[in-house]
C-alpha cells in the first residue's frame, strides 16, 4: 500500500482561505458556478486539493503542491492583515494577496511533468478519477484541469447536462463552440425581437425598465377589498419605498413612491397572515384563508411599482456630451395594465404550444417535500410564472426550436453546434431563474434576485418581472453572461487557447491546431451512483466526491423547475438525458420524508433510506476502486444524524478511514449580520478498502472508546489552531472519532447498552431491526467525540486551575453559545448537546431558557426571559444562569447599581459558582458594539450582545479582582490600541 499525501498532510488553513477568497462577493464566482444553477458546489481550489493530494505520494514536495494549487504566496499572513485592517480601517490597496485567486491558475507543462513523475513513483501510469455524484462538477472539472482521465456521473439529468457543458464542450470544442454560440444567439435575438413586440407597453421618455414589481393579492373576506400582499414596501436602501392609498369605495389600493422610510406603508403580511389595509376594516386574514383562496384560483397579482433607468445627457466644460443612466421608481400607470391583452394572446398561443409541447404541462408532484407551490395555488410547474412571464418564456422555446430545426434541415448540426444550442438553453434557463413569481426585488442592491436565492420553494408575496428584450438586459444580459462563462471555461481548461487574442478566424484555427495540449479522457454518465455498470472491477485509482447532504437539499425536486423547460429545449438536442416526465426522486440518495408520505415514522424511514442508498453507492465504489486506491469524501453537514448515516454506509461497504481534515470552505458570516448557526467547514474523509479481519479478533467498544477520546483530544488542539471553532470544532472531531472506530470495525460491546426509551406517541422503534444491546454504531463514536470536545472547551473557557464547575443548565447554555455562535440552531443538535451535559432539554431548557420553533431552538436573552416570566430564582438556586440573567435584566432596565444590589441582597455576589458562571458567559456571548465598533443589527443576536454589555460592565464594577477580563474581549481591545 502506498501512503498518500492527503493521509499525512493537508494545508487546511491555506485551502480554507483560498476557498473563501474564491467565493468573495467582491469578485465574480468561477465560471462553473455561474453557468447554470446547481444547489451545492465545492470550491475549485478545495476540489483540486482533494484530487491532487489523493494521487500524490506522502513524501511529495509540499511547496510544489501549493504552487500547483495556485497558492503563490502566504494567504494565512495576508488574512491576518486583512482581519486587522477591517477593524482598524487601514487601506491595504487592491492587490492584497500579491497573486490571483488560486482557482484561476492553470497548471503549466512543467507542473504536469512533475505531476506525472510523482504519480509514476507510486505506479500510476494514467490515473483514473471517479466522481459518482458529480452534481455541478467542481471535482471532475479540477481533475480534468490536472490532466487526469475523469469519470463524472450523476443520477439527475439536469446535473448531467451541466456536467457535459462544463467538462466536455469547452475542452473538446474550444473556440468553435464559442463561435457557434455567438452566431446562433444573434440569430435568436433577431428572430425573437419581432415576436415580443407589443407585449410590454412603451415606457415614458424611452426609459429602460429594470423590473415590474408585483404583489400577490387576495380578497379580504370581511370587506371584499383587494389586499396587495408584501412583508414591506422598501425599494432602495436610501429610504425610497411605496405608500399604499387604499380606496374605500373601489376597495382597491393605489400606490405612490415616497423617499423616506418613515413614509412607507407597513407590510400587509407577516408570519403567513395578512393585514387588511383599508381603514374601515383593518382586520387580520389568516394564513389558512390565504391558502384557501390561492388553491381556488383566486389569488391575483397587482403591479405596485416600476423600477427604471433614465438617460441623462449633460455637457462637459469642453463641450462634449456625457451620458449616464440614473435609476428611478414610479407608481403604476393605467397604460401599464395590458393583462387582458396578454391573457388573450397567451390563450391563443397555448392551443399550438400545448400541441407542439413548447410549454410545461407537468404537475408539481403532490408528494413533494416542499409543497408550497401547491399550497399557494400553483399546481402546475408553469404556474410559477406570471402570464406575461409565461408568454415570454414560451416564445423563447418557440424560437429555440425554430432555430434548431433550421440547423437540422441544413445539415450543419455538428457536435460544436449542438453544444452551442445547449448553452443557449442555459441562457434561457437564466431568464427562467430571474423571471418567475419567486424572483424578488432586492432593495439592498436594487436588483432582481434569482428564484433560488434559497434552496427551496419559499413562497414570495411580492416579486419582480424582467422584460426580455431591453438593450443590455433580459436576453441580451442572459446570453452575454452565458457567453462569458463559455469563454472563461475555455480559458480555464485549455491552456493552449488565449481567447483574448483571437481577433480573427485564422488566429482561432491556428490556436485550435496547437499540438502541445492533450485532451484527457472524459466520461460523463447519467446513472444511479450505485450502478456504474460501464466501469470494470478494480479499475479506478481515486474516487473523490461530495455526497448528497442528507436532508439539506432535495436536488431532484428543485431541479424539476428547470427540467420541465430543458426537456423542451436541450432535450431536442440530447434526448437521452430527458426520458422521464420529471427527475428521478425514487432512487435519489437524500433523506426525503416525502417518499414515505402517509407512513408512520416518515422521517426515520427517510434516514434509513438515505443510509441504505449511500451504503449501496459506497459498495459500488468499493467494487470499482483498486486495492491500493483512495476514496476521499468532502462532507458539510452539522447534523449528527447525517454523519451517522454516512459513516454507517462507509463501514458497511468495507471502508476504513485513514485520515480526516476540516477545511473552512463556506462563506463567512458574522454574528452581527447573521443569527443562525451554520457549519462552515467541509470535512475531508480519506478512506481505504478495509482488509479482512479474523473472526477470532474480538474488539470491544469499551476499549476503543478510550482511544476515540484520545484521538479527539489530540486533534482538537490542532484543529483549533487552524481557526476551526464553534459548531465546526465539534464536526471536525467527528473525523478522528470515526477514523479510530473504523480501524477496529466491526466490534461489539462487552457490557450491554440500556434500551433507549421510545418517544411518546411514536412507533418508530418498531420500524427497524430489533434492538441489539451489544451493537456498536458510528453514533457511539460521534457522542464520544462530542463529550471530549465539550470537556476541552470547558477547560479552555474556565481555565484548568479554576476550582469550581458550572451547574448543568448553565453549562448547556454556555456550550450552546460556544458551539453554535448564534441564538438559533437545530433542535436535534441542542438535544445531543443536552445529553452530553446531562440535562433534560424539554423539561429543563425549553420554556425556561429557550423556545422550540419548528425544527429549531431559539435561546432567550435576559429581557425575553423576564417578559416570559421564566427567569427562575435570582439566588441561582436552580441554576446560576438565572442569577446572571436577573442581574443583566435589572442592569438593562434600572442600571448597574441596581443590578449590583440585587446580587448582594440574594447573597450570590461572593459565590465562587456565580463568578465562574459570569466568566464563562462573558466568553461566549456576542461582543457588543461598545467594544467592536460595529453597529448592531436588530434581532436575537443584538439582544444577547446587550446582555454581554451590561454583564461586562458589572464585572468591571464589582468583580474585576475575582473575574478576569474575557479573552474574547482582549482581541477587540488590542486592535483598538494597535
Amino acid at each position: 500500500m502506498t501512503r498518500r499525501l492527503i493521509e499525512d498532510w493537508l494545508p487546511v488553513m491555506e485551502i480554507g482561505i483560498e476557498s473563501l477568497r474564491e467565493r468573495t462577493p467582491m469578485t465574480p464566482f468561477p465560471a462553473p458556478n455561474r453557468l447554470h444553477v446547481w444547489w451545492a458546489r465545492r470550491p475549485l481550489v478545495a476540489s483540486r486539493a482533494a484530487v491532487l493530494a489523493s494521487l500524490l505520494p506522502a513524501d511529495a514536495d509540499k511547496k510544489k503542491f501549493l504552487h500547483l494549487l495556485g497558492i503563490h504566496g502566504d494567504p494565512v499572513a495576508t488574512r491576518r492583515k486583512i482581519d486587522k485592517a477591517k477593524k482598524t480601517g487601514e487601506n491595504l490597496g487592491t492587490n492584497i494577496y500579491g497573486y490571483e485567486r488560486a482557482f484561476s491558475y492553470i497548471p503549466s507543462d512543467k507542473d504536469k511533468e512533475w505531476l506525472r513523475y510523482e504519480t509514476n513513483r507510486i505506479k500510476f501510469k494514467n490515473p483514473i478519477v471517479l466522481d459518482p455524484t458529480a452534481g455541478g462538477g467542481s471535482i471532475p472539472f479540477e481533475s480534468i484541469r490536472l490532466g487526469f482521465a475523469t469519470i463524472a456521473n450523476d443520477i439527475n439529468p439536469v446535473a448531467s447536462i451541466i456536467l457535459k457543458q462544463t467538462l466536455e464542450a469547452p475542452i473538446k470544442d474550444g473556440l468553435k463552440v464559442l463561435e457557434e454560440y455567438q452566431r446562433i444567439s444573434k440569430e435568436f435575438i433577431k428572430i425573437a425581437e419581432p415576436k415580443y413586440q407589443g407585449i410590454f407597453p412603451a415606457e415614458p421618455n424611452n426609459n429602460k425598465v429594470d423590473g415590474y414589481l408585483y404583489a400577490r393579492t387576495i380578497r379580504c373576506p370581511y370587506c371584499e377589498g383587494i389586499i396587495p400582499l408584501s412583508p414591506n414596501w422598501k425599494l432602495a436602501p436610501d429610504g425610497t419605498g411605496v405608500r399604499l392609498k387604499p380606496d374605500v369605495n373601489k376597495r382597491i389600493c393605489e400606490f405612490e413612491i415616497v423617499c423616506k422610510s418613515k413614509d412607507q406603508s407597513a407590510g400587509t403580511v407577516s408570519r403567513g397572515d395578512a393585514q387588511c389595509p383599508y381603514p374601515d376594516c383593518n382586520r387580520v386574514v389568516s394564513g389558512d384563508e390565504i391558502k384557501s383562496q390561492a388553491q381556488a384560483g383566486e389569488m391575483g397579482d397587482q403591479l405596485f411599482a416600476v423600477a427604471f433607468k433614465e438617460r441623462i445627457v449633460s455637457t462637459t466644460k469642453t463641450g462634449k456630451t456625457k451620458e449616464k443612466w440614473e435609476r428611478g421608481y414610479r407608481a403604476p400607470l393605467p397604460s401599464d395594465d395590458n393583462s387582458a391583452e396578454i391573457k388573450a394572446k397567451l390563450e391563443e398561443k397555448l392551443i399550438d404550444w400545448e400541441a407542439l409541447d413548447f410549454v410545461p404541462s407537468e404537475s408539481v408532484p403532490h408528494d413533494i417535500n416542499d409543497d408550497r407551490p401547491i399550497q399557494y395555488g400553483m399546481p402546475l410547474w408553469r404556474d410559477l410564472f406570471h402570464p406575461r412571464q409565461l408568454l415570454c418564456h414560451g416564445i423563447s422555446v418557440e424560437v429555440f426550436r425554430e432555430l434548431l430545426e433550421k440547423e437540422e434541415a441544413q445539415g450543419t448540426l455538428d457536435e460544436a453546434t449542438k453544444s452551442a444550442f445547449i448553452y443557449l438553453s442555459f441562457a434561457l434557463d437564466k431568464m427562467l431563474n430571474y423571471n418567475s413569481r419567486m424572483s424578488v426585488w432586492m432593495p439592498t442592491r436594487e436588483v432582481i434576485a434569482n428564484t433560488f436565492n434559497r434552496h427551496d420553494f419559499a413562497f414570495c408575496w411580492s416579486y419582480a418581472e424582467m422584460s426580455p428584450l431591453i438593450t443590455g438586459s433580459g436576453y441580451d444580459w442572459a446570453i452575454e453572461q452565458t457567453g462569458k462563462c463559455i469563454e472563461e471555461l475555455i480559458e480555464l481548461s485549455r491552456p493552449d487557447i488565449d481567447t483574448k487574442k483571437t481577433n480573427s478566424k485564422s488566429k482561432q484555427l491556428q490556436l485550435l491546431n496547437t499540438s502541445s495540449f492533450t485532451i484527457p479522457n472524459i466520461t460523463i454518465t447519467n446513472d444511479s451512483g450505485d450502478h456504474l455498470s460501464h466501469l470494470e472491477y478494480k479499475s479506478v485509482d481515486a474516487i473523490v466526491f461530495d455526497p448528497p447532504y442528507y436532508d439539506n437539499v432535495m436536488y431532484a425536486e428543485l431541479s424539476d423547475f428547470f427540467y420541465v423547460w430543458l426537456k423542451r429545449t436541450a432535450g431536442y438536442v440530447y434526448p437521452e438525458f430527458f426520458t422521464r416526465q420529471l427527475t428521478d426522486k425514487e432512487n435519489e440518495a437524500v433523506a426525503n420524508p416525502a417518499k414515505f408520505q402517509g407512513e408512520k415514522g416518515a422521517k426515520a424511514l427517510a434516514t434509513k433510506d438515505y443510509q441504505e442508498r449511500m451504503a449501496s453507492i459506497f459498495a459500488e465504489c468499493r467494487r470499482v476502486l483498486k486495492e491500493d486506491g483512495i476514496l476521499t469524501l468532502m462532507f458539510t453537514h452539522k447534523a449528527q444524524g447525517a454523519w451517522d448515516a454516512l459513516a454507517s454506509g462507509l463501514l458497511e461497504a468495507g471502508f476504513t478511514i485513514t485520515a480526516s481534515w476540516p477545511v473552512n470552505t463556506e462563506a463567512e458570516s458574522s454574528l452581527h449580520i447573521k443569527d443562525k448557526a451554520a457549519a462552515k467547514s467541509t470535512i475531508f474523509l480519506v478512506c481505504r478498502p478495509r482488509p479482512p479481519k479474523s473472526e477470532e479478533d474480538n474488539v470491544y467498544w469499551e476499549d476503543v472508546e478510550k482511544d476515540v477520546a484520545k484521538a479527539v483530544r489530540k486533534r482538537v488542539q490542532e484543529f483549533q489552531k487552524y481557526g476551526i471553532k464553534g459548531v465546526d470544532l465539534y464536526l471536525s472531531c467527528f473525523g478522528p472519532a470515526l477514523q479510530e472506530l473504523s480501524q477496529h470495525w466491526p466490534l461489539t460491546r462487552g457490557t450491554p447498552k440500556a434500551q433507549p426509551k421510545a418517544k411518546q406517541k411514536s412507533k418508530q422503534t418498531s420500524l427497524f431491526d430489533e434492538f441489539d444491546p451489544y451493537a456498536v454504531t458510528p453514533e457511539d463514536a460521534l457522542d464520544a467525540a462530542r463529550r471530549e470536545v465539550k470537556q476541552w472547551r470547558m477547560e479552555q473557557l474556565l481555565g484548568t486551575k479554576r476550582q469550581t464547575n458550572l451547574d448543568p443548565i448553565t453549562e448547556w447554555f454556555v456550550l450552546a453559545w460556544d458551539a453554535f455562535e448564534a441564538p438559533r440552531f437545530p433542535y436535534d443538535e441542542a438535544l445531543r448537546l443536552a445529553r452530553v451535559v446531562g440535562v433534560d432539554l424539554d423539561r429543563e431548557i425549553v420554556g425556561y431558557l429557550a423556545q422550540k420553533q419548528s425544527s429549531d431552538l431559539i435561546l432567550w436573552d435576559s429581557s425575553q426571559r423576564a417578559a416570559k416570566a421564566s427567569l427562575g430564582s435570582p439566588d441561582g438556586s436552580r441554576s446560576m444562569i438565572d442569577a446572571l440573567h436577573h442581574a443583566a435584566n435589572r442592569a438593562r432596565s434600572n442600571g448597574l447599581e441596581a443590578a449590583k444590589k440585587l446580587l448582594e441582597s440574594n447573597q450570590v455576589d461572593k459565590n465562587p459558582d456565580f463568578q465562574t458562571a459570569l466568566l464563562a458567559v462573558l466568553e461566549v456571548l456576542p461582543v457588543s458594539s461598545t467594544y467592536t465598533g460595529f453597529t448592531e443589527e436588530e434581532g436575537e443576536v443584538a439582544e444577547a450582545a446587550k446582555d454581554f454589555d451590561v454583564l461586562e460592565s458589572l464585572r468591571r464594577l464589582a468583580f474585576s479582582e475575582k473575574v478576569p477580563q474575557p479573552k474574547q474581549l482582549e482581541l477587540w481591545l488590542n486592535i483598538q490600541i494597535a
